[in-house]
């Protein structure tokens, strides 16, 4: 009979011991799945993020903003409009900058500033109101860029873009109003020489000297203007300009201020007085209750006298 009982409580304990480890090997295999669920949805999220950037990139990118006619006889100036949602305009706007930085152009135009859609204010006691604004913050922005790094430029600026709204790149040739303009300088340069020394060999004659020094003035004009003219195509051309207008999502800001002109004529609403008189009743229960904790002796002492006058003091009386 023993024996039996031995062998039983042997078996009903490896049982035990076996169903533990069954119970421990399900845990361990189900904290894997998990884990590895876990790290698969980890893994998607950073695939899909790492698509949608580069999508971002492909689609801010174009073949306008590229530098292939380096040794040819065109002449273009590259520019790019872009408008786009960011998470944050703020950091946005310091990482732009630190991109054109690096690629060796500077900011021209910057404007951070934020909009409000709309303020709600609610009174929540009779001195205090709560106020709520709903605002946006946009950044509107001018860079110029060294030609050739333009498209290297844009691809950088969209990995803080969230959402596309559109960008627009042009490309416009103008080695045909570059040379329009070094003719016209030439042909006033020319001119210019003549007059000079028409004037120098003329004569003192008042009248024609004059004449001919206003004629000279308008052509050393036009010569200036042609010069200028090109150099200012010339920059645009080695420098290409991004205009930016980006904005992120509506914010919200919450302040409790003194409502100093309605704080006579808040009223609370009856609901809010009743409540208000429970909780003022109960302070004033709450102050007699302690008060009279703090006269126990007196009242002992109370008792105690109206005790023996009651029931002590006839004894003796008698």
């Amino acid at each position: 009979m023993k024996t039996n009982l031995l062998f039983t409580s042997i078996l009903f304990a490896f049982f035990l011991l076996s169903c533990s480890q069954e119970h421990k090997a399900e845990r361990t295999s189900d904290q894997s799945n998990e884990n590895a669920e876990a790290s698969t949805v980890d893994m998607a999220s950073a695939v899909s993020e790492s698509k949608a950037k580069d999508a971002a990139s492909e689609s801010i990118s174009s073949s306008a903003a590229v530098e292939t006619n380096k040794n040819g006889n065109r002449k273009f100036i590259r520019t790019a409009d872009l408008k786009f949602k960011v998470k944050s305009v703020v950091k946005a706007t310091y990482g732009i900058e630190d991109i054109v930085g690096q690629q060796g152009g500077f900011v021209s135009y910057t404007n951070l500033y934020s909009t409000i859609d709309y303020v709600n204010s609610t009174a929540i006691s009779a001195d205090s109101t709560l106020e709520t604004t709903y605002f946006t913050v946009l950044n509107s922005m001018t860079i110029r860029i060294p030609n050739t790094k333009l498209d290297t430029t844009l691809k950088a600026i969209a990995k803080h873009i969230d959402y596309l709204d559109h960008r627009i790149i042009t490309a416009d040739d103008v080695a045909l109003q570059l040379l329009s303009n070094d003719l016209t300088q030439k042909r006033a340069d020319k001119t210019e020489r003549r007059l000079t020394n028409a004037i120098d060999n003329r004569g003192k004659r008042l009248n024609e000297t004059v004449a001919s020094e206003e004629i000279l003035a308008n052509k050393q004009e036009q010569s200036d203007n042609a010069k200028i003219a090109n150099m200012a195509l010339n920059d645009q051309i080695d420098f290409s300009t991004i205009t930016i207008s980006m904005y992120q999502r509506q914010d919200i800001k919450r302040d409790v201020i003194a409502d100093f002109k309605n704080i006579t004529a808040y009223e609370p609403g009856f609901g809010k007085k009743v409540i208000e008189s429970l909780i003022s009743g109960w302070q004033i229960l709450e102050v007699t209750i302690l008060f009279l904790l703090n006269l126990w002796g007196l009242i002992l002492a109370a008792v105690a006298v109206f005790f023996l006058y009651r029931f002590v003091a006839p004894k003796f009386r008698k």
